[in-house]
């Protein structure tokens, strides 16, 4: 069964940027929220499906979901992690 997404709290599209400024974009987004909401980040494929969900790891945030959206580009939820 698919667990259904949680409720967004926030959404970032950076299908119009290039990275680095992907992830920056995105961490701007992150800072509006609090610990334990989530962001939903519209992205390319390429650089920046490799590199933003990393990122976000590595500073401590929550990836739950990764999608395909019918034009290619993609979809992500992020959960705001307090590790940082």
């Amino acid at each position: 069964m698919m667990m259904e997404d949680p409720p967004i709290d926030a959404t970032v599209d950076i299908t119009t940027v290039v990275c680095p400024v992907t992830f920056v974009k995105t961490k701007v987004a992150l800072e509006e929220l609090e610990d334990g909401q989530v962001l939903e980040v519209r992205l390319n494929q390429g650089e920046a499906i490799q590199n933003v969900p990393r990122s976000l790891k590595d500073e401590g945030h929550q990836v739950i979901k990764v999608s395909q959206n019918p034009d290619g580009t993609y979809r992500l939820l992020v959960v705001k992690g307090g590790l940082g």
